[in-house]
């Protein structure tokens, strides 16, 4: 069977919850769905298997020469800077004949905060309350400024785009405010519908977090991890497509 010789690397990065693993599954197959033909396949910075350096390997046995490796990731930060670089420089080195480019992160963009829309709809929130309805929108956490800065933006634009009474940035970890503080914050401002949208792809350790913040604070909705909605595949052929066509620096030549 002839196999591609370019192809699309997911990396994501691996949980001990194996609901992560699963709804990264779920989400490959959909991207893959979305644009048969093209090779598609995850890999893990920790936890899961294949690691990124497995993977890479068994591609470069099998003829790939060109990958895009997308960082499932909704924000710029250590990771993505850091982490996936370094191991993407140090497996080019190793793999000549590999061409890699490393595409940009998931967010921020529209299509992200119209999944989260449609989430909290599904999860029974009517589009005709958005006027009398805050939101906090629940990230993982960062400690990276620029990372917090982009969640603040995204909150503002998704209450002017959505019309939403507020949306208060909230994190698992690393920052502050928690999702429970927020919920109380909104309530103090007299919002009396509260709603709590996580801003992550998949369940795990944090997002259980913004769970129980949720419920300590007697938020009256909670809608699920954004998962392998279609939005996301979209924008990952989006990612990969602008990485494709050169818009993003060349790692390895």
């Amino acid at each position: 069977m002839h196999l591609p010789t370019q192809a699309l690397l997911i990396i994501a990065h691996g949980s001990r919850d194996p609901r992560h693993a699963a709804t990264v599954t779920a989400l490959t197959e959909r991207v893959r769905s979305l644009r048969p033909g093209l090779r598609v396949e995850t890999a893990y910075l920790d936890f899961d298997l294949p690691t990124v350096p497995q993977l890479l390997h068994r591609w470069h046995r099998e003829g790939v020469r060109r990958v895009i490796a997308l960082p499932l990731l909704l924000s710029r930060a250590f990771h993505a800077k850091s982490d996936i670089p370094a191991v993407l420089d140090e497996e080019s080195a190793r793999w000549p004949a590999l061409t890699v480019r490393q595409a940009g992160v998931l967010g921020p963009d529209p299509l992200l905060t119209e999944a989260l829309t449609r989430r909290l709809h599904e999860a029974g929130q009517s589009p005709a309350a958005h006027a009398s309805t805050g939101v906090v929108l629940a990230s993982a956490g960062t400690s990276d400024p620029e990372a917090i800065a982009v969640i603040a933006e995204i909150a503002r634009e998704w209450r002017r785009t959505a019309g939403w009474c507020a949306v208060r940035p909230a994190f698992a970890s690393a920052s502050l405010p928690r999702t429970a503080d927020a919920i109380r914050a909104l309530r103090a401002d007299g919002v009396r519908r509260v709603v709590v949208a996580p801003y992550v792809i998949a369940p795990g350790f944090l997002p259980d977090r913004i769970t129980a913040g949720a419920r300590e604070a007697g938020a009256d909705l909670l809608a699920p991890v954004l998962g392998d909605a279609p939005e996301l595949a979209a924008l990952a052929l989006r990612r990969f497509d602008a990485a494709r066509t050169g818009h993003l620096a060349l790692l390895s030549a």
